[in-house]
């Protein structure tokens, strides 16, 4: 099948069996540049600024605009920026190239542009007013990155936890060796009193330490975007009135390190899945991407250092059809929570015409899913393949943003013999479309036991135990 947007014929060579629309960003992409390259590519040098001083630089080519295609440049270049926010983070976008590019980014991310929802949204994370500033590429600030070590601390008796939209987990860790692990179900994202979700990852926390001779540390992950554990932005809290929040839900995680009296540190979902992996490994770069409720993402670097990123790619597109799936929260069409989470899976099957049982939620459809494709369902094996075209052109999208050298996938949709084939289906993608990728990348799938004693652990270890020894309990 191939695609016309706008004014470029893309044809995928593998289509995705239940989704042949579907077009991939990466093929978009690759296709304007070699257009560009042809046309006298003239350069275009991105920078977002954070609210820290901290910069990120991203170097593209676009076709002159003297050439002709310029609502294929346009397109391209938008689509690029909303990848960057979302992966990067910023709150000023920093334009270096042709006068219309510049403008029409200014118009989209302005009010009531196309993407204002972004900009707002960067303007509350990084409390600071969102701007686009159009300027030479000569002027374009270059890349002042930061990054922290993160984690890796195993010494002493540690409670790790995972705050998710269906369930909460809590691990107790001695010595870096799991003793005991407990989940309980939950409905955060429909509770609207603050109390529910302190109550609750107070008793997740307090439960795992009993079965530890004292506690010197907690240490947690949980969707959403937190600074200094404090949380900014999180699905997991939106049912939660917004003065409430900044009252009660920001500095929550304070106030529970305050009431246990110990180190208490935690962080994005994702990053917990990066370094997870990463200490499993023992190699770095690491891209951990969660398929769960929503779609996680972290990375560890090369230098085994997570950066200062968002690494929201749950909110980043990866499909360009006009009328791909919108997102429910930011109604944005083609972003990674369609394609890599619950709502991904069960959209798909339900798309092919799967029925399942009248009032049954994500988690159940999942499950159901799940257990049809043990059976050796073929509709459901149709489900998983098509999960994995997404994944295969999807991993070469990000490789243009990512340095790319191990990808974990793990996560609730990838539980099961559709995980596995999920992935064969990927690699396929990759093997056929990016040989050169396919050839440097390592994909895997953690088995279950390390997925969550792994993911225990390195939550666990995120916190430093001051010395003096131990806390009492």
């Amino acid at each position: 099948m191939s695609h016309i947007l706008p004014e470029l014929e893309i044809r995928p060579a593998v289509i995705a069996p239940l989704d042949e629309a579907f077009l991939p960003a990466s093929l978009f992409n690759r296709r304007y540049r070699e257009l560009a390259a042809a046309a006298g590519a003239a350069p275009l040098e991105l920078a977002l600024e954070r609210a820290d001083g901290s910069i990120s630089r991203y170097s593209t080519v676009v076709i002159p605009p003297a050439a002709g295609r310029l609502p294929a440049t346009l397109f391209y270049v938008e689509r690029i920026v909303k990848f960057l926010l979302w992966q990067r983070g910023g709150c000023k976008i920093y334009v270096g190239g042709p006068a219309e590019i510049g403008r029409h980014l200014q118009q989209v991310y302005a009010p009531g542009g196309a993407r204002a929802f972004d900009a707002e949204f960067m303007s509350g994370v990084y409390e600071r007013p969102f701007e686009v500033v159009a300027i030479p590429p000569e002027a374009v600030p270059e890349a002042r990155e930061s990054s922290i070590p993160l984690g890796r601390h195993l010494d002493g008796c540690r409670v790790g936890f995972d705050l998710g939209a269906s369930d909460r987990k809590a691990s107790a860790v001695r010595d870096g060796e799991v003793l005991y692990s407990e989940e309980v179900p939950w409905d955060p994202r429909n509770a609207s009193d603050p109390d529910y979700h302190y109550q609750g990852v107070m008793a997740s926390i307090r439960s795992a330490a009993r079965h530890l001779p004292r506690l010197d540390a907690v240490g947690g992950s949980a969707a959403g975007i937190y600074i200094h554990n404090r949380a900014r932005v999180a699905s997991l809290f939106r049912a939660v009135p917004p003065q409430e929040f900044a009252e009660k839900i920001a500095p929550m995680f304070l106030r529970i390190g305050r009431e246990l009296g110990v180190p208490l540190e935690v962080v994005n979902d994702g990053e917990v899945t990066a370094l997870a992996g990463s200490m499993a490994i023992g190699d770095n770069p690491v891209l951990g991407l969660a398929m769960g409720s929503s779609q996680a993402a972290g990375y560890v670097n090369a230098q085994g250092n997570i950066t200062g990123w968002l690494n929201e790619l749950a909110f980043a597109p990866v499909d360009y059809r006009p009328d791909a799936p919108a997102d429910e929260w930011s109604g944005e069409a083609g972003c990674g929570v369609q394609y890599f989470s619950q709502v991904g899976a069960i959209r798909v099957a339900e798309g092919a015409g799967m029925s399942f049982e009248p009032g049954l939620g994500l988690p159940e459809k999942l499950v159901a899913l799940q257990e049809r494709m043990r059976r050796g369902d073929r509709p459901a094996e149709q489900v998983y393949r098509t999960l994995g075209v997404y994944l295969g052109y999807a991993l070469a999208h990000y490789a243009d943003f990512y340095e790319l050298k191990h990808v974990l996938v793990l996560g609730r949709v990838t539980s099961g013999p559709g995980g596995e084939l999920m992935l064969e289906q990927a690699r396929q993608v990759l093997e056929r479309e990016f040989p050169e990728l396919a050839e440097r990348l390592r994909l895997a799938l953690p088995d279950e036991t390390s997925r969550r004693v792994g993911q225990a652990i390195a939550a666990a270890s995120l916190p430093v135990i001051p010395k003096g020894g131990p806390q009492s309990p």
